[in-house]
């Protein structure tokens, strides 16, 4: 008997047989593990490049009220010297922000975006004289209430207010609103996915990919100063602020199984 014989007595048995159960095993494992790597392969583990997949895109749009408007008002003066100039400029513009202050506007809401002074001439026999100079002064006011709005570009008007940008209607936090179409957005996406799958004799498998478009907010509602009622007509400026959709646009890549 040589060393690599099999032992002959029941011990032996006994190590062949567990041998033998110790390979097939070692067998089903390797088989098993084989498989599932090629359907790993198959289906999630190819590269992007060689994957079956479907895009969608789809838009989610929320509407909702803007709770927020923001105006430009100026006063421009020309006076024959500067401090003439100045002296009225700021006589009328201190009184546009008290009154828009006691409007309940609050300070932080109300900044300075201009003040200059140019000196301003006339042409006589082929050359510039001076007349004078022009002060002007601007700030933008941001109104919370927007009930007041009409009531604060009356007065502004009435108190000297001779310039007036427009007015800007927004909505000031639009985030959670830009969420909600988000949200809105992935579920036509999907709804869409698997209507095109179900027409195409498929399945989908995992999301491989999402990309939004930053969305939209339409431009902001533009007020002419020359409405009806401002600077003390007949009453109050009617201003209507109308309502503005938040939209969110995303694509998204589905893996299609067989």
């Amino acid at each position: 008997m040589t060393p690599f014989d099999p032992p002959q007595d029941s011990g032996g048995r006994l190590l062949r047989a567990l041998f033998g159960v110790l390979a097939l095993g070692l067998f089903i494992y390797v088989t098993l593990l084989a498989r599932n790597a090629a359907k790993q392969h198959d289906y999630i583990g190819r590269p992007e490049s060689q994957r079956d997949t479907i895009a969608i895109s789809a838009e989610g749009k929320v509407t909702a009220l803007p709770d927020i408007a923001s105006i430009s008002i100026g006063v421009m003066t020309e006076k024959k010297t500067v401090a003439d100039a100045q002296k009225e400029n700021t006589a009328k513009m201190s009184a546009i922000i008290a009154k828009v202050k006691e409007s309940g506007v609050a300070s932080e809401d109300i900044k300075t975006t201009n003040y200059s002074i140019y000196p301003q001439y006339d042409w006589v026999d082929n050359r510039q004289v001076e007349r004078g100079f022009q002060v002007s002064q601007s700030i933008d006011v941001k109104i919370r209430d927007l009930e007041k709005i009409g009531d604060i570009l009356t007065a502004a008007g009435e108190l000297g207010a001779n310039q007036v940008g427009g007015v800007n209607f927004t909505i000031d936090d639009p985030e959670e609103l830009r969420q909600q179409a988000r949200l809105e957005a992935l579920e036509n996406a999907k709804r869409k996915a698997l209507e095109l799958a179900e027409a195409a004799g498929v399945r989908l498998g995992r999301i491989v990919g999402i990309s939004e478009d930053p969305g939209y907010v339409p431009p902001p509602l533009f007020y002419d100063r020359a409405a009806e009622g401002f600077g003390g007509g007949d009453g109050a400026a009617k201003i209507e602020p109308g309502s503005q959709d938040v939209a969110v646009n995303v694509t998204v890549e589905y893996e299609i199984l067989p």
